[in-house]
């Protein structure tokens, strides 16, 4: 026999015969001349290691095994002549380097080179592979969420700059309403106008490619092919005002201010993203889990604070002081709601940025704040201040004369585009009882007169909105395609039956004021949800209520046009309030969800991103962009599937027609209209560049053409 089983500590050689390496074990027979062994005892005080868990195989351990047994045969010197095996097994936590045999001194040395050998083959080929894998990495100074970004390393402007723009003056504009504090960013207040100007971003935007983040605050980026996680590399002359260096820990503590103070959504959307600060300057975010590129680029935009400002105040407040920022403007003059001078950094460390070239000429910028737009307009005739940019069509043709204009000291012009337009709207909150029947919402649209509108009101520059994606190649049109249709089988069941069979469009009539075709088809719309006409009113057949509710607005233009809808619902006999507020009490209450409808709608998109869950989600109905209230299984389906397809643009397309299917067929607005071009009168000083961004009107890159006013736009 040659071991005895009953020895404690050992195992029969013939138990070790058959190589184990997949399950962590390796064995050696090293045969030589037949000769009786004796064996030899564990050495003593041998030390148990648990099993290296990064190596699935085991393989670290068994190394580490075996090497200390041949140590520990070499120093004992325990060997015996012209044995021929060195075997041991170990098996993990709890078990023993139980066995090895004596071995010929001489042999000894050979063998152990043997072994020696193999082993470093063994660590080369398996153990560092499995200790360094990992998601390859990207480096790059500009980044597109889909195909490669418009400008290219080693780009000096961008296309709709003049990079030699002179600078110097001072730009006056205007505001309607007032302000209450110089932070944005609160959970209340009203903050001031201008706030972009306060603080800079990561990455940055073109207003020709917003695909594309281009470098800003970060200098370049490092990020993981499988979007698991981004890493930005801190620029080593970025500054905040003060001339104090901006750093990564400026950048981690700007995220997680967001996450802990900021706004709901902003938490909701970024749930489980971490932040950590590495060395040589350098932020890294990681994701919860690996794939989803936009929000791993999204982390990009996040706006920095200096860490020194903020550290000690309540971000979720207001702040009642200018704030100290990143950006190219400070607020060097102000009175609390009644204007504000920003001035431009002269020491600004980012106005040779590329992306910056050509920006930000203006020395100084102050806002002129009215509370009611028709006093704003005639101050502006008065030369009181240098740009307006007109959003009613009536004062645009027939108050845009006078003394100003016909001296040549006001420019007034149309300027054509094709930028995505919003949904303007007249928003249902269907959370309201009133308002929780499809149908119900369906025949309210039929009381909007836009032809007679358009025609008596806007001089027919209008058309009409009747898509979540005005103005892109999302807007859905016809019947769904093949493609939408494998969209939209899953939730035939949730969602109305039009969407299968009929275009989306909004109600039309003859424009003659004569809306009875569409009083009729809305008649029956009414009596399937249970409401009746009884003496002049429109009565909900269960409880005898009138239909009663309040439209909530901020304007005189809102009052202007919803009073014919108004008059429209009161020959029904639906009672539609209008409710007027201060623009504080507006923000408030939609903040709040305090109200029944309102003159609001949804911001534009030059395509379908995942800010949509934010307006539409079930996971954000408690966030003010969820202004409608929609909390719908069939919704959140379509939202989730385009925020997984941002980078297939052949499915993003199908997914973005279906949603927008959906969403108009559900009726949660009343659609209003758009316009598009610019209406904008500005003071002859001013100059633009000959190209205009895709995207933008671009009052950041006008100039002022004799610049080198000191007023510094004080009174």
């Amino acid at each position: 026999m040659l071991l005895q089983k009953s020895s404690p500590g050992f195992t029969p050689l013939t138990d070790l015969s058959v190589p184990r390496t997949a399950a962590g074990l390796i064995s050696l027979d090293l045969k030589s001349k037949d000769t009786a062994r004796t064996p030899v005892q564990d050495p003593a005080g041998f030390k148990h290691c648990p099993r290296i868990t990064r190596i699935n195989t085991g393989i670290g351990t068994e190394i580490r095994g075996l090497f200390i047994a041949l140590m520990e045969a070499h120093r004992t010197r325990r060997f015996l002549p012209r044995a021929s095996v060195i075997a041991y097994q170990y098996s993990g936590i709890g078990s023993n380097l139980s066995y090895y045999e004596q071995v010929d001194e001489i042999a000894f040395f050979f063998y152990a080179g043997f072994v020696f050998c193999l082993l470093f083959f063994l660590v080369l080929t398996l153990f560092l592979p499995a200790q360094t894998q990992g998601p390859k990495t990207v480096t790059a100074a500009a980044v597109s969420l889909r195909g490669e970004p418009k400008y290219k390393n080693g780009f000096t402007h961008f296309d709709y700059v003049n990079p030699n723009a002179p600078k110097g003056g001072t730009f006056i504009n205007y505001a309607i309403g007032t302000y209450d504090n110089f932070h944005t960013y609160a959970s209340r207040g009203d903050s001031v106008v201008g706030y972009q100007y306060f603080y800079d971003s990561l990455m940055t935007v073109s207003a020709d490619d917003y695909d594309a983040l281009y470098p800003m605050i970060a200098e370049k980026i490092e990020y993981a092919e499988d979007y698991s996680f981004i890493i930005y590399h801190i620029h080593p002359d970025a500054k905040d005002q003060e001339g104090q260096p901006i750093t990564a820990e400026d950048a981690a503590f700007s995220f997680n201010i967001f996450m802990t103070k900021g706004v709901p959504q902003f938490r909701t959307y970024f749930e489980g993203v971490t932040v950590q600060v590495f060395p040589e300057n350098r932020v890294r975010f990681d994701l919860p889990e690996p794939g989803d590129k936009e929000k791993m680029l999204a982390t990009g935009e996040t706006t920095v604070f200096p860490r020194r400002f903020w550290e000690n105040r309540d971000f979720s407040e207001p702040l009642m002081e200018p704030p100290l920022g990143t950006g190219p403007y400070r607020v060097v003059d102000y009175k609390m709601g009644q204007y504000v001078v920003l001035e431009r950094v002269k020491d600004y460390w980012a106005a040779g940025l590329p992306v910056n070239k050509g920006r930000y000429n203006f020395d100084y910028i102050r806002y002129d704040y009215y509370r009611d737009d028709t006093i704003a307009l005639e101050a502006f005739k008065s030369g009181e201040y240098d740009f307006r940019q007109e959003t009613d069509i009536e004062k645009w043709t027939t108050r845009y004369s006078g003394a100003v204009f016909s001296s040549g000291l006001m420019v007034r012009e149309e300027i054509p585009h094709e930028i995505p337009r919003a949904m303007t709207a007249f928003s249902f909150n269907i959370q309201r009882p009133v308002f929780h029947d499809v149908r119900v919402r369906r025949a309210l649209n039929y009381f909007l007169d836009f032809e007679w509108m358009n025609k008596n009101l806007f001089y027919n520059r209008y058309t009409r909105n009747r898509s979540y994606f005005q103005s892109t190649k999302y807007a859905a049109r016809g019947l769904p395609s093949a493609a939408e249709l494998a969209v939209l089988e899953p939730i035939r069941s949730q969602i109305p039956p039009e969407v299968f069979t009929a275009e989306y469009n909004p109600p039309q009539s003859d424009g003659t004021g004569f809306i009875r075709p569409g009083l009729r088809e809305a008649m029956k719309l009414f009596n399937e949800a249970g409401w009746e006409l009884k003496q002049g009113k429109l009565i909900k057949t269960a409880t005898g209520e009138q239909m009663r509710f309040e439209l909530l607005i901020y304007s005189p233009l809102s009052e202007k046009i919803a009073v014919p809808l108004q008059r429209n619902f009161a020959r029904f006999g639906i009672d539609m309030h209008i409710r007027m507020v201060d623009t504080s009490q507006f923000v408030n209450r939609l903040r709040s969800r305090d109200f029944d409808m309102l003159d609001n709608g949804f911001s534009a998109r030059a395509y379908p991103d995942s800010t949509l869950a934010v307006t539409w989600h079930s996971d954000y109905i408690d966030h003010t962009y969820n202004q409608a209230g929609v909390r719908d299984p069939a919704v959140d389906y379509l939202v989730e599937g385009i925020m997984a397809c941002q980078e297939d643009e052949e499915a993003l397309l199908a997914w973005g027609r279906a949603l927008d299917r959906v969403l108009t067929w559900n009726h949660y607005v009343i659609p209003k209209w758009h316009a598009s071009e610019f209406w904008v009168a500005y003071n002859r000083k001013l100059q633009k560049p000959s190209v205009r961004p895709r995207y933008a009107l671009g009052i950041d890159t006008w100039w002022i053409r004799d610049a080198g006013n000191p007023s510094g736009g004080k009174r």
